[in-house]
């Protein structure tokens, strides 16, 4: 109590002015923490993505998915980080450059991913040229094989080779960039292709495009029969079957449905990215890639990762409550601040409280009311035992009544005129009686004693 009494003194001290001064700071600054703390929370979140292929279309589609993340006001925004290819997409993931990435399931270091959706998926397709004798991978045999993405296919041309002893065959393996393809197979440099690549109108056209063909001539579509076996052990990859007519529709080709292996194109992210900020942003880009689709029709094959617990690639949980239906709703969110509020605009009030006491601490109260200090003077005239006493009562009463009504309205605790005056008639009364008794009493003769009895 003592240093609140320091504290309420010093304050006093101050002038008004620079009291409102010190209350107006304040307030501006509790003000400006809060719009700071709302823009903060309220303000989009901005995750890194790395992307890249060979055609450099995947980055053009992330951009453009970006731009309508903008457009519709999305909680989360996207930062392109381009590279060269899913290797490197998946080296700057794994490395901890970037906080989502664009990545094919069978390359570069999966470990720390997370599967958020899936944007594309893959299938190889064996392709080797019209009037080709090799039906089968057992074809193949003493042959040199083109790949094309090499580098990115080096798992793919791997398990290939694993699952047939393609080794032992004599089968080599040869990168090829896309426009090496025509001259290769012309030369005899290669007898047959390895693409993987989206059942998308672009990717189809590109590899009719690199077979010449006619209405009795047809690019061969080779086969890949262990495909269960292999995605059995290999758990990036699916058996998938390519549709009759994929290449050309009148004769088909092929001519019926041809086994071979897929493999999806990943759009991952961290475990450690918040869960709220991954549904959010599952939910946005869901509806983002809804809305340029016509621009980039293999967004058709855009779709949710496998859910389940043994999922190659485990599902982040954000997503995951986005897919679920589990998202939390705004009471579940905020119901802890609903409870708080109140609370906090109570301290809030407390503070207000104290900051308007700070300003009027200027005028300090009376330690004793006046009333009660009028009261207490009617006990010191009964007790007056001459003139004088009673001449200090008086000029007692009226320092009291100068002083009470010297405040007058800038004291809420004044006395009103009406008490006043009551309380002061009846000290004058008090005193005027007080002062007859005295004048009573110094004239009346002192007793007279005769025998020890007085008369």
């Amino acid at each position: 109590m003592d240093d609140l009494s320091r504290i309420g003194i010093d304050a006093a001290k101050l002038p008004m002015w620079l009291r409102l001064i010190v209350v107006l700071v304040l307030v501006g600054l509790a003000t400006a923490a809060g719009l700071y703390a709302y823009r903060w929370y309220v303000r989009p979140a901005t995750l890194s993505i790395a992307v890249g292929s060979l055609d450099g279309d995947a980055p053009k589609i992330l951009s453009a998915l970006a731009s309508r993340l903008v457009v519709n006001n999305a909680p989360v925004r996207l930062k392109i980080v381009e590279t060269t290819g899913p290797i490197e997409s998946a080296a700057a993931f794994s490395s901890g450059k970037t906080d989502l990435a664009v990545v094919r399931g069978d390359v570069g270091d999966l470990s720390q991913a997370q599967a958020i959706v899936v944007l594309a998926e893959a299938v190889a397709l064996l392709v080797a040229p019209p009037g080709s004798a090799i039906t089968d991978i057992a074809g193949l045999k003493r042959t040199t094989v083109g790949v094309v993405g090499g580098e990115t296919n080096q798992k793919i041309v791997g398990v290939l080779t694993k699952a047939y002893d393609l080794g032992r065959a004599n089968v080599a393996f040869k990168n090829l960039a896309p426009d090496d393809v025509r001259r290769a197979l012309d030369t005899k440099e290669v007898r047959a292709v390895l693409f993987v690549v989206p059942l998308s109108d672009k990717y189809l056209s590109l590899v009719r495009g690199l077979f010449p063909q006619n209405a009795k001539t047809a690019p061969v579509l080779i086969p890949i029969e262990n495909a269960g076996a292999i995605a059995e052990k290999e758990r990036a990859y699916e058996s998938f079957d390519i549709p009759k007519g994929t290449l050309r529709g009148s004769p088909p080709v092929p001519e019926d449905d041809v086994t071979t292996l897929r493999v999806s194109f990943y759009l991952v992210g961290k475990k450690s990215l918040d869960n709220d900020t991954i549904a959010d942003f599952t939910q946005a880009i869901t509806s983002a890639h809804r809305d340029i689709l016509a621009e980039w029709p293999i967004l058709a094959q855009f779709k949710a990762p496998d859910t389940d617990a043994g999922a190659y690639l485990p599902v982040h949980a954000g997503a995951a409550e986005f897919y679920n239906g589990s998202q939390q709703t705004f009471l579940d969110k905020w119901s802890n601040v609903i409870f708080l509020a109140p609370m906090a605009l109570g301290a809030l009030a407390s503070i207000a409280a104290a900051l308007w006491q700070f300003l009027r601490s200027g005028e300090r109260k009376p330690r004793e009311p006046a009333l009660d200090g009028l009261y207490a003077l009617g006990r010191q005239i009964r007790q007056a035992e001459n003139e004088t006493d009673l001449l200090e009562i008086e000029n007692q009463i009226d320092e009291l009544l100068r002083a009470q009504r010297a405040r007058g309205d800038e004291d809420e605790n004044t006395l009103d005129a009406a008490t006043l005056n009551v309380a002061a008639h009846r000290l004058e009364n008090l005193i005027h009686d007080r002062r007859v008794k005295l004048t009573v009493s110094s004239a009346e003769p002192a007793p007279t004693i005769r025998g020890g009895t007085p008369e």
